[in-house]
């Protein structure tokens, strides 16, 4: 039975690396975008968390964050996708108690959904200003990791290939034919580039479009009983180089396989093992925002996000404006916290992250409680901004469903 995925970002990738895995014949991935990953996918924080989530997404979360862990094992992960524990801060920063669904919404910070807090202590970013004091300890790296999502993606997507999965890119998904059960048996598609229409035979499909997953559902099934509640958020962000990161060869942590890829050396929370990467969280009175700051190795880059705005969804990713307010709002953030002339700009970015309004992602068959809705589909979207920490269990969950088995995580309150 041929699979199509339709959305070649970490969402579809890990869902056809898991899929390919279990020898599943005739894989296709379909994607619109002349670019790959172009979207949240390539240019999100990459922060991993084991359990900073909501009861529904919570299975989902742990199991994700240790797929992660042993996939980085396994393959070299750390020099290959950025893959490192990462402490996770605050900076005077008032920190719930993990029952907040829909922070992004709020315009408030990722850290309210962590669960406690460690006392401060003298653990800092070696890269923050001098002038602000020793942030609070949310996790010294045991349940906290961060990568850099867009080299993920391309080794997903370089296993996948390896294995028979078939790109279509720039291609799109235009219409679906069913037999005479109702059954679904082919895809049609066009080409984008030379406009060649063609059909792939198919009885399951995967639909993992991201923030275009809505618009994708309403063109395939425009007859529908259900609606997809995908929507979009605009985020804008920075990259950077800093004269203070990565520390000096004499203060960094030895990278050994046990500190950076999460083993269980039992001394991981001491000063030999403390893992070296930092992810800060704090606030902007000024801009009204919650600033999101990630060092990363072995790159050495510094990623800075959390001014998120109303920007409408382009039909392609690569069809963005960047707002050179936002911009300079993220550079005038930067200098405060890590010193007027202590960095370089890389790369300005912005993307378009997937969110419904419960705060959760919808993972399941495309079935609504009365049992209405799309035979042989599955939806795999709107995770917000842990699409890259939940990336990895949503694809080894929708691999199991499509292939008719129990799933490894509870994921029955993520279904539409």
């Amino acid at each position: 039975m041929a699979t199509v995925i339709i959305g070649v970002g970490i969402i579809g990738t890990s869902t056809a690396y898991y899929l390919s895995q279990s020898h599943t014949p005739s894989i296709h991935l379909i994607e619109s975008s002349p670019e790959l990953f172009a979207s949240a996918s390539g240019y999100a924080a990459g922060f991993l968390a084991r359990d900073w989530f909501a009861p529904a997404s919570a299975s989902l979360g742990r199991l994700s964050f240790d797929l992660h862990k042993k996939l980085a094992k396994e393959h070299n992960g750390h020099e290959i996708w950025g893959y490192s524990r990462s402490t996770a801060t605050s900076l005077a920063e008032t920190i719930g108690g993990g029952e907040e669904e829909d922070w992004l919404g709020e315009g408030t910070s990722r850290a309210k959904a962590a669960k406690r807090i460690a006392e401060n202590d003298d653990t800092r970013p070696v890269w923050l200003a001098p002038q602000h004091g020793n942030p609070d300890i949310i996790d010294k790296g045991d349940g906290t990791a961060q990568l850099d999502p867009f080299e993920l993606c391309q080794f997903l997507l370089s296993e996948c290939k390896s294995r028979g999965v078939r790109l279509h890119q720039p291609a799109k998904a235009t219409s679906l034919t069913r037999d005479p059960s109702g059954t679904l048996s082919c895809i049609q598609v066009r080409n984008s580039e030379n406009s060649e229409e063609y059909d792939i035979p198919c009885t399951r499909l995967v639909l993992a479009a991201a923030a275009w997953t809505s618009q994708v559902f309403q063109r395939l099934f425009p007859n529908s009983k259900i609606q997809i509640p995908v929507s979009s958020l605009a985020g804008h962000s920075l990259l950077l180089r800093s004269s203070h990161w990565p520390p000096r060869s004499s203060d960094m942590v030895p990278p050994d396989i046990n500190s950076i890829q999460h083993g269980t050396n039992d001394s991981a929370g001491s000063a030999k093992t403390q893992p070296p990467c930092h992810a800060l969280f704090t606030s902007d009175s000024v801009a009204s925002y919650s600033p999101e700051l990630f060092s990363r190795l072995p790159s050495g880059y510094i990623y800075i996000a959390g001014l998120n705005g109303p920007y409408p969804l382009p039909s392609l990713p690569t069809e963005r404006t960047i707002d050179p307010k936002a911009i300079e709002t993220l550079k005038r953030t930067a200098e405060s916290l890590l010193g007027i002339g202590e960095f370089e700009i890389e790369r300005e970015a912005l993307c378009w992250r997937p969110v419904t309004g419960r705060g959760v992602p919808i993972v399941g068959p495309a079935k609504n409680k009365k049992g209405e809705g799309e035979q042989g589909l599955w939806i795999a979207a709107g995770h917000g901004p842990w699409g890259i920490s939940m990336s990895l269990g949503t694809g080894y969950v929708v691999a199991e469903m499509v292939e008719g088995r129990e799933t490894t995580a509870d994921v029955k309150g993520l279904r539409l």
